[in-house]
């Protein structure tokens, strides 16, 4: 099993990286209780007064901040939750972000979450008095709710369970969630454990039972140990079965070999630990990983810093790892650095140890250069690590443990990851992406990745890029930039957040895909995107490996070769490579995600078209072009072609149009092309001078009748074209609208050849059908796009993948970018080689934070100073809005106008605020009432009562169908003005006398 995500906050260190630091350079987190906590002189020392506790501690900071709105929790819920759960779940999404999964990909799996927590005084503090008692109150103080909230919010369904075992809380915590993966009950397990000290309590009971250090601080098997010095914290791990993380993402800081939990039983004293009880638990869990007790590297002990304690454990330890050792095993405690952080202890811990194994070094245990001589650890195996010390380079094996006060003990065993890093090299284009909730968090998220990515080594860009799409792209404001280089990719990215930022919101992208014709080719136009894009290169690879032999080697030089020119001018090769072209550039926006709407071909072009419809197989679809290609090379007469800036009506009324001289494209409302005789074309090339005629550079007269022979030897030929029925609206430029794939004829292929292009006529159909997003040319060139622009009147955004001879080959890339950053859900894997397809670590979401802070401080009596609750609902804003009734009104007021809509909606948001906590400024009619807002069913029926009793509506609204309309703030205004008959008849003024 291997442990592939790490989150936490300890005193002193804000994430895993500070802590590891923290860890090396031999530091601790102590500070005096801050101000906020409680103040120490309150407690007096007076005869009947208990002991005082330390001034001292291990503290967090910014223990109040909470990202309510990032987990959709209202205000008003937030200040009302346990401080213990709103970090769990900021922790949690962390560490899952560093295991390499974007925590939205989680939803409806059947991940477990195990949290261990022995004490809340934010609930000891909150519940103390019944009459402020809300419902918001009593889930936001539940144990269970620890880890239930945490499965809720991320939409997990495997068990959720809150562990109190006292401080082996959340090792006996990991032991159940890797039982359950063992078990096959789940694949993925988030573990967490917390400790907050908001009240004294517990360090008076310390204090009182004598297990108090006297400066606050644990020296764990130190002579100078004097007890217990206490801390706070948070730490989450995600725990993988190793087949699915190496599948998933490679990472993992370190194997779980086996773990087992016990308990003393009837011992020596429910309080007192149990040194047989201890050394069965270690034989139980080295028994089941399969390693000899003289293989275990080191320990993480549970090392409290009680003189008992300490004896107990190093006692244990010696009976069980003091045999047959070529080398000393080395023991150490995190207490010493943050404290004993009671029921996040033991993940303290096992967070230390693992990243010991990880880089194979072993930080110093503090106050180790006073070791306690009595323990006589050299004689028992042991040795306490006063330094940092390299861990042997064959696989490392450690060994956590973590007792109860209760009694129940836990062991871990952990080992060296199996390494499934891969070599990489800078190659391609990569496309970074980050997401957040809304544009401000987004541009604080933004920032961190550039920073990160600014000292990201060249070689490991590609995969940091790939971690980016496999980690950070499932929430609605987005961001994409495509670069080749870091320093390309931090630039792009702080010029992005500067000038804007996407909102996948509302509509998807819905892009049309417009296939271009002949004309557009150039010699090596597959070059630079087949260098940078796999999902391209392979696609175009498969179109080259299906044509026939003597055709093959041409279509690798006109694709590949600037020296082609004279083979882009032959219809029978540059048809083919042009098709190859489109199918691959097609195919490979298809692969990564990016379907179209509707597709259109213009000329040539509708043989990928339907292709990418589902009318025609690519086999089939190239044999056609081949055919295609050579008939006109063989059998069509001579001619050329003029484009004209002028629409049909103006050309009839100045040339006449005949068997030499004909409409062979309508491209725009004033753009035409014609097809004819040479002579013939100098006729109307000089009739049309003021319409800015000009000559195509084109061997043949297409869509002419010189053309007929040609479209007579395809006839001819016999081809089979069994068509299909599309599955994508193709619209074609033969007919001048949609037509369904059975009409895909080798007649309708033949005609096509003869008659002319009716682009405008497909394109107004294709707007009006499919309102299209986006249109987005598929070929080698910026053609269609640019004559959809006096045809589009809705006001798609157009994109140019492949912008000629100059494209530098990133393009895709780019429009992959701007196609994601407003809400395709783009698959980016393949737009990677294999090599780059690792998922690396990145930096943690950016939550945009506000202060929920607990009303009041504890008391030397316990009694909380939490002030009588505000009500629900200020009546007097609510009456104002309701159209002047106050406090002052009498006690019934009756109204039978009906309401002015505007005064309607206001007093409508006047009560989602005021039960939500919010400003009326902070939310919109598009602001959904449960994602956004945190609207629960709890305030759903508040938000009913609320409704029924001062709008009056006629029937009553049922809460039940209140819920069901719980979408938008402007679908419930909609819903309950609907119901609304009358203004309200009794408006009850809570407090009225």
């Amino acid at each position: 099993m291997a442990v592939t995500g790490i989150a936490c906050r300890f005193p002193g260190a804000s994430d895993a990286s500070a802590f590891w630091k923290l860890l090396l350079d031999g530091r601790h987190g102590a500070s005096e209780v801050p101000p906020d906590r409680w103040i120490t002189d309150d407690w007096t020392n007076g005869s009947d007064a208990p002991r005082p506790p330390s001034r001292f501690g291990g503290f967090i900071t910014g223990h109040s901040d909470f990202d309510h709105a990032f987990f959709g929790v209202s205000p008003a819920e937030a200040s009302e939750m346990d401080v213990q759960q709103r970090l769990i779940l900021e922790m949690s999404w962390h560490a899952i972000e560093d295991a390499g999964i974007d925590p939205t990909a989680l939803a409806g799996s059947t991940t477990g979450v195990f949290v261990g927590m022995m004490s809340s005084d934010w609930t000891s503090i909150a519940m103390s008095s019944p009459a402020e008692m809300t419902p918001h109150r009593g889930t936001g103080g539940g144990y269970c709710m620890a880890a239930n909230r945490v499965s809720y919010h991320l939409d997990l369904h495997g068990p959720s369970m809150t562990v109190d075992t006292a401080c082996s809380s959340s090792l006996v915590a990991l032991h159940q969630a890797a039982s359950a993966i063992r078990a096959g009950d789940i694949d993925t397990a988030i573990v967490a454990g917390a400790n907050m000290m908001l009240s004294p309590a517990l360090s008076v009971f310390y204090a009182e039972s004598g297990l108090a250090s006297t400066d606050g601080r644990c020296k764990p098997f130190s002579a100078g140990a004097d007890g217990i010095g206490r801390g706070e914290g948070i730490g989450v791990v995600v725990l993988q079965r190793e087949t699915d993380a190496i599948t998933r993402s490679g990472l993992s800081y370190a194997r779980i070999l086996a773990s087992a939990v016990n308990h003393d039983g009837r011992s020596n004293g429910i309080s007192a630990p149990s040194m047989w009880s201890q050394i069965a638990v270690l034989e139980s869990a080295y028994a089941r990983a399969s390693v000899n007790a003289a293989d275990i590297d080191f320990v993480e002990g549970h090392g409290t810093g009680t003189v008992l304690g300490d004896m107990i454990e190093s006692r244990a330890l010696g009976k069980v790892l003091g045999v047959e050792r070529s080398r000393p095993c080395l023991l150490g405690s995190v207490k010493g650095n943050v404290g004993h952080l009671e029921g996040a202890a033991g993940i303290a811990g096992f967070i230390k140890a693992i990243l010991s194994v990880k880089n194979r070094v072993l930080p110093p245990s503090l106050f180790a250069d006073a070791e306690n001589e009595a323990l006589g650890l050299s004689g028992k195996g042991l040795r306490l690590n006063d330094s940092v010390a390299k861990l042997p380079r064959t696989p490392i094996v450690g060994g956590i443990s973590s007792f109860g006060m209760g009694g129940t003990n836990a062991h871990v065993v952990v080992g060296s990851p199996t390494d499934v890093r891969s070599p990489s090299r800078l190659s391609g284009t990569s496309v970074l992406t980050i997401s957040a909730t809304d544009d401000s968090a987004l541009t604080s998220n933004v920032t961190a990745l550039a920073d990160f990515v600014d000292d990201v080594s060249p070689d490991r860009f590609n995969q940091i890029a790939y971690s980016t799409n496999i980690v950070k792209t499932g929430l609605r404001s987005r961001i994409a930039v495509a670069a080749d280089t870091p320093s390309q990719g931090a630039a792009a990215l702080r010029r992005a957040v500067l000038l804007r930022s996407g909102t996948a919101s509302g509509r998807t992208p819905a892009p049309a895909f417009l296939f271009t014709g002949q004309g557009s080719q150039y010699p090596a136009m597959g070059r630079a995107l087949e260098r940078c894009c796999p999902v391209y290169s392979d696609r175009l690879r498969e179109v080259v490996d299906a044509a026939a032999d003597d055709l093959r080697p041409h279509l690798d030089r006109v694709l590949f070769d600037e020296d082609s020119a004279e083979l882009v001018a032959r219809a029978a090769i540059a048809q083919p490579a042009l098709f190859a072209v489109q199918y691959a550039l097609s195919a490979a926006f298809v692969d990564v995600g990016v379907r179209p709407v509707a597709v259109l071909g213009h000329s040539l072009g509708e043989f990928a078209a339907a292709v990418t419809a589902g009318a025609l197989t690519m086999s089939d679809a190239l044999g056609l072009v081949s055919m295609r290609g050579t008939a006109m090379d063989t059998a069509a007469g001579a001619g050329g072609m003029l484009s004209v800036r002028a629409d049909v009506s103006t050309i009839v009324a100045h040339v006449e149009l005949d068997s030499t001289l004909c409409i062979a494209a309508i491209n725009g409302p004033g753009s035409t092309v014609l097809a004819g005789a040479t002579e013939a074309l100098e006729r109307a090339e000089r009739a049309l001078a003021a319409y800015s005629p000009k000559r195509q550079r084109v061997t043949h007269a297409f869509h002419s009748p010189t053309m007929e022979p040609a479209a007579s030897m395809l006839r001819a030929s016999g081809i089979r074209v069994p068509p299909n029925a599309t599955t994508v609206p193709f619209y074609s430029t033969l007919r001048g609208g949609e037509i369904d794939g059975a009409d895909l004829t080798l007649a309708y292929w033949s005609e096509q050849m003869v008659r002319p292009v009716d682009y405008l006529g497909a394109m107004r159909a294709l707007l009006a059908d499919a309102r299209p997003s986006h249109l987005i040319e598929i070929g080698p060139n910026g053609v269609l796009t640019t004559l959809a622009r006096d045809i589009d009147t809705t006001g798609a955004e157009r994109l140019v993948p492949m912008p000629g001879p100059a494209s530098a080959g990133t393009e895709f890339a780019e429009v992959l970018a701007a196609l994601y950053s407003q809400g395709t859900d783009v698959v980016w894997a393949p737009l990677y080689q294999q090599q780059h397809r690792t998922v690396r670590r990145l930096p943690g979401y950016r939550f945009d934070h506000d202060r929920h802070r607990l009303a009041g401080k504890p008391t030397l009596r316990f009694r909380s100073n939490v002030p009588a609750v505000e009500p629900i609902l200020d009546d007097t804003a609510v009456g104002a809005a309701l159209g002047g009734v106050s406090a002052e009104s009498p006690l019934f007021t009756t109204a039978t106008t009906v309401p002015d809509e505007l005064d309607l909606e206001t007093s409508i948001c006047t009560l989602i605020a005021q039960l939500g906590g919010f400003e009326t400024g902070e939310f919109t009619r598009s602001s959904r009432l449960r994602d956004d807002l945190g609207f629960d069913s709890i305030m759903a029926v508040r938000l009913g009562d609320r409704v029924n009793e001062l709008l009056a509506p006629t029937p009553p609204i049922a809460v039940v169908d209140l819920a069901d309309n719980l979408d938008t703030v402007g679908n419930l205004v909609d819903f309950v003005r609907h119901h609304t008959r009358t203004y309200p008849h009794t408006v009850i003024l809570e407090g009225a006398n």
